[in-house]
């Protein structure tokens, strides 16, 4: 147990986080800040989803605590725990985090980076005429990580926060997907300049580029189908639907000469989707258009498109139902953001548990009652920190 306890005392996480700087007046503290960290990042793992949780785990473990925290005063209160982590800098504290998971698990080579935001919906105060939190966020689509976060204060100022968040994330050989919103030349400019692939959905908030793409995509398939014959066709039946897929990875026809000055872009993807819905009348055609600028296979694109879902499903999905975060009522905005880093940190502490059995709610539930179960989590980031050294 104690070599455990000296592989975490060293571990990256806490080197990650040494550097963010203590808003208290020196010498009036009773509580060290890295502490006050470790205990809310292990409350939150083990189920903690308020303040006065965090406080009330840390009281209810505090033996098991102090064989490897100082905690000179004991656990701090609930009032404690929410006053410091309302003082902190969010800016730092999302910094911290990025640089924790840059250099515990940096992007794979060829690895889809999806980005895209989330709103947490109740952390509105109609009284203070502030509007909910938005969080956008990038995850690692194949290690199942969460990469790093920029909050803004609405839905709105998302395409403001995308360049920050990239230009903080280590993306060389890796294809970055985004929705509409972040199809867009600066963005495309930036991520070519971290050596980065990126493949943007095209849509109609690019009026003239996505007139011009869907006329020439539309005549190449449909009218000079022989020409252009489809690069991937495949069909999938499950969960009740039946879906053909087809797509084609098009080059720039002399129809689209005002986007050959767009950065870095080779070439056009298109996707066919054709679905047909158990117990619903009828067949649904759905066309889309992607800007890219991979040179991979039209599979490995293909999937591509299709793994940027999984920001939504495995990322915003565990952390409204398994972690409950937008039903948490914080109206506190650093509170709120300092939050939103605690539980991407423990979602990722028990992505890297995936080995033991269970679904990530178990593992949760499992971290709160077993000590050298939450022992094993925060040490793992450790060994595969090493391992991908070697």
């Amino acid at each position: 147990m104690l070599d455990i306890v000296k592989h975490f005392m060293l571990s990256q996480l806490l080197v990650s986080f040494a550097t963010l700087p203590d808003p208290r007046c020196p010498g009036r503290t009773r509580h060290r800040l890295l502490d006050m960290l470790v205990i809310a990042v292990c409350a939150v793992m083990a189920g903690a989803e308020t303040w006065v949780d965090i406080a009330h785990y840390g009281q209810l473990k505090q033996p098991w605590l102090a064989t490897f925290l100082a905690l000179p005063s004991g656990i701090p209160s609930h009032d404690t725990f929410r006053r410091v982590f309302s003082l902190l800098d969010p800016q730092q504290v999302e910094q911290c985090f990025r640089q924790w998971m840059a250099s515990t698990a940096p992007p794979l080579p060829r690895e889809v980076v999806a980005i895209d935001g989330k709103t947490v919906r109740r952390s509105f105060d109609r009284g203070r005429a502030q509007g909910p939190l938005h969080v956008v966020s990038a995850f690692a689509t194949e290690q199942g990580l969460s990469l790093g976060q920029v909050a803004v204060t609405g839905k709105g100022q998302e395409l403001a926060a995308i360049p920050v968040l990239i230009s903080n994330l280590h993306l060389a050989n890796t294809i970055v997907t985004l929705d509409a919103l972040g199809c867009q030349q600066a963005i495309a400019r930036q991520l070519v300049a971290q050596q980065a692939d990126y493949i943007l959905a095209l849509k109609g908030n690019q009026g003239r580029y996505y007139r011009a793409v869907k006329s020439y995509c539309q005549t190449a398939c449909c009218q000079r189908w022989a020409e252009y014959p489809a690069d991937y066709d495949a069909f999938d039946h499950r969960h009740g639907r039946r879906v053909r897929r087809r797509a084609w990875v098009l080059p720039l026809g002399q129809e689209l000469v005002g986007l050959r000055a767009w950065p870095g872009l080779r070439s056009i993807i298109v996707v066919e989707t054709i679905r047909q819905v158990q117990y619903q009348p009828g067949t649904r055609a759905e066309w889309r258009y992607y800007l890219t600028s991979c040179l991979d296979a039209p599979a490995v694109l293909i999937q591509a498109i299709r793994r940027h879902w999984a920001i939504e499903n495995s990322l915003h999905w565990v952390l409204d139902v398994v972690f409950r975060e937008d039903e948490a009522r914080s109206r506190d905005r650093v509170a709120t953001r300092s939050f939103a880093v605690l539980r991407k940190l423990a979602f990722n502490l028990l992505q890297q548990g995936k080995h033991q059995p269970g679904s990530l709610r178990t593992r949760r539930r499992n971290a709160g009652w077993n000590d050298d179960y939450m022992s094993q989590l925060l040490t793992c980031v450790r060994e595969n920190c090493r391992m991908a050294v070697l």
